[in-house]
């Protein structure tokens, strides 16, 4: 009983954390409102204990929330800016347990080299969800974000082997980098066959027993659709491969299949709004867990400190102050080499202001924010060495990541707006192939309407086949006017009762071959998944809405 009570006042928490953000008379980002509501719920006479078990959290709220970003993520983004993502998910991921490993153990000699690394493993994982939180929509220019969220999807993973990696040494003694990165290699590449291999399956499964035919119930395959990102992480840590890979590599694939096999429009309409409250659902869950444990960790750790001496207390904050600020510092000379590589390329192309400047390094380095796969990663820190003794420095370690999570959120909630203000963010770069896309749809659905006339008046005489004209011409201007409107000109009318059955089978034919061309544009590059998305997210709630007025008639 005490669990369900538990869970209702958590997702109380979460609905009052979306209230909350509207109300205040001050704009606050949603991460840190959540936390700040979860320290509160951390408070002793509330009664509310909640433990932070690194592994159920990894497994229960980690896939889905990846899966779902996978599924999101622009794909032809991602390709584009792949050398500039994994150079930051892999690369400055080795850079940072490196060399802050190292600058750890020096600053805290009491935190043995493995443990020092393991803190610093920890550490390297960005979080994408609390950056769009703080930042907000839109905020951050997109080709950036882009960069940003493909580095936050990729470098969990390598963070957490790393970890793994480090956790070995410490219980063990021994490490060798020759097995590590042989070993990195299998468990990345594994975790990405079989989370593409699970989504794969699914997507057969679901075209030939779910989604038989459009009148059918689409909740079976959504909650099936609910099911892949624990599939593929299960399965993939089941054979010690990566399961957060796992779960990245299952969504994008998703976004392939689920549009491929142009299944039911209300599957794919609920399936969107079901993901929509199960991202806002655990996102806030996971925010307010970290505030959860904040108190307990950050709390009783300074309150013991001050209680020895005042010095021990200002050490422990050194600490934090100075671990961030390593981090930041590393992050800002990467990127800055990134960018000072990417100059040369350019200049030898003759572009000489196609790299950003030092707005978008500083802008990149803050946004490199810490959240709760830092958490989880720090607390699967064995208690324990194999001989029973305890692992020396994992109370400080604990401290130190907790601290440096908070302090990157309020470092990202004060820097990054005044980064980001009066940056002109120049055109929209996805509006001229939106606008292409919308055109191009709505010529397909004028010339799906004309041919649909030709069948439908083939047998009939003069008087049926002139109220089929006079409902085809009204069908077929709403098109025109869509054109219309594109070119900046502007045109609206009413039905009968005998025509609305015909107007409801060429509307439908119309959106079918809208949806068809937009697919294709997709397929051959000439629009973007962001793109399609919308367009597609458009034609799906509008093919709904005419079924069920549709079925209601009848």
């Amino acid at each position: 009983m005490e669990i369900v009570f538990t869970v209702l006042i958590l997702l109380l928490a979460v609905a009052l954390s979306g209230i909350g953000t509207r109300v205040l008379p001050f704009a606050l980002p949603l991460p840190l409102v959540q936390i700040a509501l979860g320290a509160l719920l951390a408070w002793p006479r509330l009664g509310l204990h909640v433990t932070f078990n690194p592994e159920i959290f990894m497994m229960l709220f980690i896939p889905p929330l990846l899966f779902a970003d996978g599924w999101r993520i622009p794909k032809r983004e991602f390709f584009m800016a792949r050398r500039a993502i994994l150079l930051l998910a892999l690369g400055l991921v080795f850079m940072t347990v490196v060399a802050v490993g190292y600058f750890i153990h020096l600053l805290a000699p009491a935190t043995s080299l493995p443990v020092a690394f393991a803190l610093a493993a920890v550490l390297s994982p960005t979080d994408a969800v609390a950056l769009t939180g703080i930042a907000g929509k839109g905020k951050i220019p997109p080709n950036l974000m882009h960069i940003l969220e493909g580095e936050a999807l990729m470098n969990d993973a390598s963070g957490l082997v790393a970890l793994k990696f480090a956790i070995a040494a410490a219980l063990t003694g021994v490490f060798s980098l020759r097995d590590a990165s042989i070993s990195f290699v299998i468990i990345a590449i594994g975790g990405l066959v079989t989370g593409a291999a699970v989504s794969w399956f699914f997507s057969v499964v679901s075209a030939r027993f779910l989604n038989v035919n459009d009148e059918g119930d689409p909740a079976p395959g959504v909650v099936m659709t609910l099911l892949i990102p624990f599939a593929a992480y299960l399965f993939a840590e089941h054979f010690g491969w990566s399961g957060i890979l796992a779960a990245v590599s299952a969504g994008m694939m998703m976004n392939y299949t689920s549009i491929a096999s142009m299944g039911p429009v209300a599957s794919r309409v609920r399936a969107n709004s079901t993901w929509t409250m199960i991202e806002f659902v655990f996102n806030g869950m996971v925010f307010i867990l970290l505030g959860l444990q904040f108190p307990h960790i950050l709390g009783r750790a300074l309150i013991d400190a001050h209680e020895t001496s005042n010095e021990q207390m200002a050490r422990l904050i050194g600490y934090i102050a100075a671990v961030a600020l390593a981090l930041y510092a590393l992050r800002f000379v990467w990127v800055w080499l990134l960018r000072w590589y990417a100059s040369r390329g350019a200049a030898k192309q003759g572009l000489t202001s196609a790299v950003p400047g030092l707005r978008t390094v500083s802008v990149t380095t803050i946004a490199g924010v810490r959240g709760a796969v830092t958490m989880a990663g720090i607390l699967s820190l064995p208690e324990t060495l194999p001989n029973g003794e305890p692992l020396p420095g994992r109370d400080l370690a604990i401290f130190i990541a907790s601290g440096v999570i908070l302090l990157s959120l309020v470092i990202a909630v004060v820097g990054l707006p005044l980064l980001l203000r009066g940056w002109r963010r120049g055109r929209d770069p996805h509006a001229a192939e939106e606008r292409l896309a919308r055109m191009l749809a709505a010529q397909a659905a004028i010339r799906a309407i004309d041919q649909m006339h030709e069948t439908a008046t083939a047998d009939l005489d003069e008087s049926a086949s002139a109220y089929a004209t006079d409902v085809t011409a009204r069908v077929m201007d709403i098109y025109r006017r869509r054109l219309a409107i594109l070119d900046e000109v502007n045109e609206p009318r009413e039905q009968a009762r005998r025509a609305e059955a015909l107007e409801f089978q060429m509307k439908l034919a119309a959106m079918r071959a809208e949806r068809a061309v937009l697919v294709s544009l997709r397929n051959t590059q000439k629009i973007n998944d962001e793109t399609l998305s919308k367009l597609m997210r458009e034609v799906d709630l509008s093919e709904t809405a005419l079924v069920t007025r549709g079925n209601a008639r009848v």
